[in-house]
């Protein structure tokens, strides 16, 4: 089975999204593929998102902060907001079916730069981990299954 492509949404993709993609291509494994993206990108990466990466020896080379247009073509099976604002924004029509699912996580890069940024910064890589685990089993999960098992883990 080819891996779930995975789109993760938050609205300026700078921080959150770019740290699941990440974290995906880490240590996801073969069965998942994750893309990231934003309703009204920033344009670069958050610096403090690139050095929390760096710090957990998770490789940064290829992310940016892009419009969710640039996956048009990609066509994700799951689409999953990680802040509540994008959570409330209407995704472009062509997402189509595509399941839907929001897990929240608060915003690291809003805090000042210092110590606590950085635990703010772990402790969200963790949530994150802990997160990597149900979409191992959406993975496995028959293609056919992945919207009736979603709605599942957003009923939790």
């Amino acid at each position: 089975m080819p891996p779930l492509r995975l789109l993760f949404l938050c609205t300026h993709n700078r921080c959150r999204s770019i740290l699941f993609e990440a974290l995906v291509h880490a240590e996801g494994g073969p069965k998942l593929d994750a893309r990231s993206a934003g309703s009204d990108p920033a344009g670069v990466v958050h610096p403090a998102t690139l050095a929390a990466l760096s710090q957990e020896g998770i490789a940064t080379e290829g992310l940016n902060s892009e419009g969710w247009e640039a996956h048009r073509a990609w066509a994700p099976e799951l689409v999953i907001t990680v802040c509540d604002r994008a959570a409330g924004e209407s995704c472009p029509l062509w997402l189509g079916a595509s399941p839907r699912l929001h897990w929240s996580f608060a915003d690291p890069s809003a805090l000042p730069e210092g110590p606590e940024q950085r635990q703010a910064f772990h402790q969200t890589l963790e949530a994150m981990r802990k997160k990597l685990g149900l979409l191992h089993e959406l993975a496995a999960q028959p293609r056919a299954n992945l919207p009736e098992a979603v709605k599942r883990l957003s009923d939790a």
